[in-house]
């Protein structure tokens, strides 16, 4: 009987360790995920006058993407693609969101740091948030604001609310703000200044970056800069520009070894703020580069890839860890505020979309079409390429099927399992990506076709001057033949825009 025991007690041991080590086998999967970051305005990608070693070596260790996509030519509805995988336009309310905007995750879905959690991860996520926060307006910053990224699946959070550009500028870790006092609480508005509130517009001499009134950053001012929406107290908790990457980087740092104490594998959305205006770059990395203010933050963000990179590779994590580095949508040079970003890369010739059309906002190419490496060392072989259509959405569903986590029957997504793909064991393409610049209308493309839904706007955006691409006539446009979306081809192949046509709203109508 006591021999039974004993073999019963081993067997549930063995059992118990095996299970402890297949899940602490199971790599780390750290996603890098920029703002307004161009695919030409990385050195591996092409870029002559700005280098970018630390998102080079990436590349130069693994694979890098030549035809990846954000689901959309603006942050807010990239975001929630990546960690919901869903298309953003299916839901009202996904554009671009203020400061004080609610939650627009649904917190009864499958999202893609939930799928981690189910595999035994401990998920978190440091820096740009910008997917709302609680479910009452206003909302209440003086206390625990719920729901937020707790509710859909990060166990661990350090963030600000929205933008560096917008109201409220503070950091909150599990959310909560950091440094509030009781005596100064923080109230936002977006629609009126508070009683005695300094504001760019009025205070333009209190000003150390001019802004372009058109975009609206002449509101609140905090470290001498204009922000969106105007806020009253919170005095202490406010941010100052230059210490966010520094910030940032060593809570990303502190989350990936609070989840080695606890000998667990990580999930770690990294989301970085920079490039995204006001661009103002720590105070070592100012003037380091040709290209003004836009160029300082490039190697800014590129130096915190290379801190977080380094510090996997103190702590003997680096081979066993998946990085995913990309970006939310294309580039912007003058995105309201006169930092010289514009006229420095006219000077050199820098193109920040490579050679696609257009950019953030708009529905050519450089709006969606983003940086996209992914290295892992104990499986990756280094210096690969491809360029296999590949979309952000697919994120979740690849690594459910990976973690052979089962998303539930009846739940709807878009999301569809490539992992196969993102890790360079095949070239399949996705059979089609759907694409969502800054209005309503979309695009597709399948089989290097792309259309251009009818939509209404200019084709400039004046405040930007990105070309949007917004036509009151469809577009057709050959990618393989014509990257740079020069030839319109709709008038020549009125069968093949009628197929896609007919394939965008079986996709709408799901």
């Amino acid at each position: 009987m006591m021999q039974k025991k004993w073999i019963l007690t081993a067997m549930l041991a063995w059992s118990m360790l095996a299970g402890f080590s297949q899940t602490n086998n199971r790599p780390n999967v750290l996603i890098i995920y920029t703002d307004d970051v161009g695919y030409g305005d990385l050195s591996c990608n092409g870029a002559k006058v700005i280098a970018t070693p630390n998102i080079d070596q990436l590349a130069q260790n693994g694979i890098n993407f030549s035809n990846a996509h954000a689901t959309a030519s603006t942050c807010t509805p990239s975001r929630y693609s990546l960690l919901s995988g869903r298309y953003a336009w299916r839901k009202k309310g996904t554009n671009i969101l203020p400061g004080d905007a609610n939650l627009i995750i649904p917190t009864d879905i499958t999202t893609l740091p939930k799928v981690f959690q189910r595999a035994g991860y401990i998920t978190g996520v440091v820096g740009k948030w910008h997917l709302g926060l609680g479910n009452q307006s206003p909302v209440d910053w003086n206390k625990e604001v719920a729901p937020g990224p707790r509710e859909v699946g990060f166990d661990y959070s350090f963030i600000f609310p929205a933008t560096a550009d917008r109201v409220p500028t503070i950091f909150m870790e599990n959310q909560k703000a950091l440094g509030l006092e009781e005596k100064d609480p923080i109230a936002v508005d977006y629609q009126k200044a508070f009683p005695g509130e300094r504001t760019g517009k009025e205070h333009p001499e209190l000003l150390k970056q001019p802004s372009d009134p058109r975009q609206g950053h002449d509101g609140h001012i905090v470290n001498g800069i204009g922000r969106i929406g105007f806020m009253q107290g919170g005095t202490r908790s406010e941010w100052t520009d230059e210490e966010l990457g520094y910030v940032f980087n060593n809570k990303a740092v502190d989350f990936i070894d609070q989840s080695l104490k606890h000998k667990k594998p990580f999930f770690l959305y990294y989301a970085i703020h920079n490039i995204h205006v006001p661009r103002m770059p720590g105070t070592e990395f100012k003037g380091k580069s040709k290209l003004g203010y836009r160029g300082d933050v490039i190697l800014e963000m590129d130096h915190s890839v290379g801190v977080v990179m380094a510090a996997l590779k103190e702590r003997g994590v680096l081979k066993n860890t998946i990085v995913i580095f990309s970006s939310d949508n294309g580039p912007v040079l003058n995105d309201g505020y006169m930092d010289q970003s514009a006229e420095t890369a006219t000077a050199l010739n820098h193109k920040p979309g490579g050679v696609y059309r257009g950019g953030k906002y708009s529905a050519f190419e450089a709006g969606t079409r983003v940086p996209f490496i992914v290295q892992w060392p104990a499986k990756i072989a280094a210096g690969k390429r491809s360029d296999a259509l590949v979309s952000q959405i697919d994120l979740m569903a690849s690594f459910a099927a990976f973690l052979q986590v089962k998303l539930p029957g009846g739940e709807f997504t878009d999301s569809r399992n490539y992992f196969s793909t993102l890790m360079g064991q095949s070239m399949k393409s996705r059979d089609f990506i759907v694409e969502q610049p800054a209005n309503s209308a979309l695009c597709i493309v399948k089989d290097g076709w792309k259309y251009l839904s009818p939509s209404k706007g200019p084709a400039l955006m004046g405040a930007v001057n990105i070309e949007t691409g917004y036509s009151p006539e469809g577009q057709l446009y050959d990618l393989k033949k014509d990257p740079g979306e020069q030839a319109n081809l709709a008038a020549k192949y009125p069968q093949r825009v009628q197929e896609l046509k007919t394939l965008l709203e079986k996709i709408m109508a799901e």
